[in-house]
Parts: structure tokens; sequence; C-alpha cells
């Protein structure tokens, strides 16, 4: 099916109501109108853009700056036993400071626990330098080369990664040499 000739003619119908220059006249403006209109959309959007960067860098920021709140929430009741085991050691009260200290060990371990943090013991594995920090060496035939033979500070992992090493004394073999 073939289209229709198109006729460019002056007897074509007239766009506008009034004269070629007027008619002229009057797309321009309206061009200009719908330019104005998308110069217009463009700011808004831009503006909307600049204002969800500003609002994502600030949740950002409150999300760095509030991490820690319920660990540190979970702290002040360990502060709170400090305080009191402090006040029972100033009355001299032996019992009730060993009590009070023990007591402030387990709740530290339970907050820390909370957050993803465990405590491993080294002792009697084989040294891992991802795992353990050696801090002395034990000459002994009886026991295996690279085993941990003592431990002066435990580790912490916080969930699957070493958050501190464990301090160790690693057993090694007699110098041979050495007689």
């Amino acid at each position: 099916m073939e289209n229709p000739p198109v006729t460019t003619s002056s007897t074509a119908e007239p766009r506008g109501t009034g004269t070629p220059g007027q008619t002229a006249d009057t797309e321009v403006d309206e061009l200009r109108g719908q330019l104005a209109d998308k110069q217009d959309q463009l700011l808004r959007a831009l503006a909307d853009t600049e204002n969800i960067r500003r609002r994502a860098q600030r949740d950002r920021d409150d999300y760095v700056r509030y991490a820690t709140e319920a660990l540190l929430r979970d702290l002040i009741p360990v502060l709170d036993n400090l305080d009191r085991a402090l006040g029972a050691a100033r009355e001299g009260t032996a019992p009730r400071l060993v009590e009070g200290v023990e007591l402030i060990q387990r709740e530290m371990l339970k907050v820390l626990e909370r957050a993803g943090v465990t405590r491993y013991s080294a002792l009697g594995t084989a040294f891992d330098p991802t795992r353990h920090e050696a801090i002395a060496r034990v000459v002994s035939p009886e026991i295996a080369p690279n085993t941990v033979v003592g431990e002066t500070l435990p580790g912490y992992l916080l969930h699957s990664r070493v958050l501190r090493p464990a301090m160790v004394s690693v057993a090694v073999p007699p110098d041979e040499d050495a007689g």
C-alpha cells in the first residue's frame, strides 16, 4: 500500500491561524516553552540526585558513628561491676573483691561473645603463625617441635578473623651443637 503524496504547496492547511511570520513566532515561543520545561525538569532531577547523595552520605556517617552503640550499651554494666569491685577493694574485703572481678570477667566475655568475639586457647596445638605470636621458645626433647607449650595471653577471634593472636611459648628441639 502506497502512502498518499505530501502536499507542500500553499494550499495545505496552515499550522497557525495568523500570517506566516506569526505562525513561526508562535512555534518558536512554543519550542522555547518546551525547552524551559525540560531545563526545569533537568534542574529538578539534578537537585534530587544531589539530595539523595547527601542523604546517603549522612546515613553512612551515622552508621559509622553509631555502629558500636549496642556494644557500648552492653559494656556499661561491666563498668558498674568494676566500680563495685573497686568499692569492695577499698573496704578491704578480699573475698568480695575476687568475686567482683570474676563477675566482671564473666560479664565482659558475654558482651564480647554477643559482638562476635570468641576467646581461644592454643595450649597443646601446633604453632600457627596466623593465630599465635611466639614470645618464647622452650627447649624440650619430650614435646614435638613447634607445639605450643605455654600461653601468656589467650587469642581472640572476631567471627573468623584474628582480633589478637594468642601470646605463646613454643617447644623447640634441643640444639645438637650446644654441648
